[in-house]
């Protein structure tokens, strides 16, 4: 299937394409394990939080990752940290929500294509009328990705932190939609909470430099292998859960 245009009018055709599309594994293998030499993210795991993730991973349960977003240095800090830690065996299996404009330029969309991505179109860029059918497009590609085993990485904050980086902000009911559709087609996801620090930063406005993004701290939560029943309760077990995981990664900066 040729690859469509990821523009808002063409959403179906763009939903059809990234619900089939595959990375190239060697190549992504190859891509994280540049970014996890060029950047050095310090990685720790809540007590218990590594052998149960290790265990989930061997059993083929697919993995609801929610990552706090700080800056637009995330996606490298986020994929080197994978690379460095228990994900790395997954990396290929695992889709990464990304706004629709990284997908605009031809040579950053094969990178993002390769990297995993799958496009979000965002209310606060288009307006929430205009975005609602393609996000309950993309929404069910997710869950219907998660029963097939993939893995989904999401930043349910929905844009970067520019309050208080010490703090998780609000979480849309994405996510807990995209848990909760994936159940009902029979997946058993889990929840895994990346807590993401690149230490105290007096001002969050400022964009990340390349140094305070090589000595992040990533902290993963112990995963929650049993989600409630509502969307809504989901949503708002990812909010404490990854604030857990922030607190831990700011501890260990």
């Amino acid at each position: 299937m040729d690859r469509p245009e990821v523009l808002l009018d063409n959403a179906d055709a763009v939903y059809d394409f990234y619900r089939d599309h595959r990375q190239n594994r060697l190549k992504a293998w190859g891509a994280y394990a540049l970014l996890g030499r060029r950047y050095h993210p310090r990685v720790a795991y809540a007590d218990g939080a590594r052998e149960l993730l290790h265990d989930l991973i061997a059993q083929g349960r697919p993995l609801l990752l929610a990552i706090n977003h700080l800056s637009e240095s995330d996606p490298y800090t986020v994929a080197a940290g994978a690379w460095r830690s228990e994900l790395r065996r997954v990396i290929g299996r695992v889709r990464v929500l990304a706004k629709d404009e990284l997908f605009l330029d031809p040579d950053q969309r094969r990178k993002v294509d390769m990297m995993g991505g799958i496009p979000v179109f965002r209310g606060k860029d288009h307006g929430l009328r205009a975005v609602n059918a393609a996000g309950q497009r993309m929404i069910d590609i997710c869950a219907e990705r998660m029963a097939a085993g993939d893995g989904i990485a999401v930043f349910p904050e929905g844009t970067c932190n520019e309050v208080d980086q010490t703090q998780v902000q609000a979480v849309g009911s994405g996510i807990g939609h995209i848990a909760f559709r994936a159940m009902k087609l029979g997946a058993e996801p889990a929840l895994v909470s990346m807590g993401l620090s690149y230490g105290t930063r007096p001002d969050p406005t400022i964009a990340v430099t390349k140094e305070e993004a090589k000595s992040a701290s990533v902290y993963f939560g112990v995963p929650i292998t049993e989600l409630p029943a509502r969307p809504a309760e989901i949503a708002r077990l990812a909010h404490t859960d990854l604030q857990r995981a922030l607190d831990g990664a700011v501890a260990a900066y």
